[in-house]
């Protein structure tokens, strides 16, 4: 499959729009939750995603139509005295499953990352996501630990 991978335009409405549209389809899969945006994050995401400054994404597309999206943000590690990027969601959409798409998305955010002097990617994924942790550890990542634990998401919502 020919697929281009660029980064979205944050100023561009058209990719404000295109950004909603691809996170709310992956909201909406179950490995994303099953339920899609609120009606407040359908509203302000667009916005709120090109007014904060540590984040970028990238989209997967084919002949102009989308097919995926990474969504990250800069972050920093003290131990290596270096920034980081969290990749925050990923998401093929399904008729583009099973094609390679997710892999490409992967590299590229990874090659994003090393180009803003990045020390690592992190993310996260459910426990089931099978297809989704058989792709991560084939692409050489690995539970996060320190001293030899493993380290657990926590969360307080405000």
């Amino acid at each position: 499959m020919s697929v281009a991978i660029r980064e979205l335009d944050k100023a561009n409405p058209a990719d404000q729009v295109l950004l909603v549209q691809l996170v709310d389809a992956y909201a909406r899969d179950p490995m994303g939750g099953g339920e899609g945006l609120s009606a407040d994050a359908h509203a302000r995401l667009g916005a709120a995603f090109a007014a904060h400054p540590s984040t970028f994404a990238l989209i997967a597309e084919q002949d102009g139509e989308p097919l995926g999206i990474a969504l990250c943000v800069l972050g920093f590690s003290s131990f290596a005295a270096a920034p980081t990027v969290n990749l925050h969601d990923v998401a093929v959409l399904p008729a583009a499953r099973g094609q390679g798409v997710g892999r490409q998305l992967m590299d590229a955010v990874a090659a994003a990352a090393r180009e803003r002097g990045a020390c690592k990617v992190t993310l996260e994924v459910r426990p089931d996501n099978q297809v989704g942790r058989g792709l991560y550890e084939s692409l050489g990542y690995r539970l996060s630990a320190l001293g030899g634990q493993a380290y657990l998401m926590m969360e307080k919502k405000l």
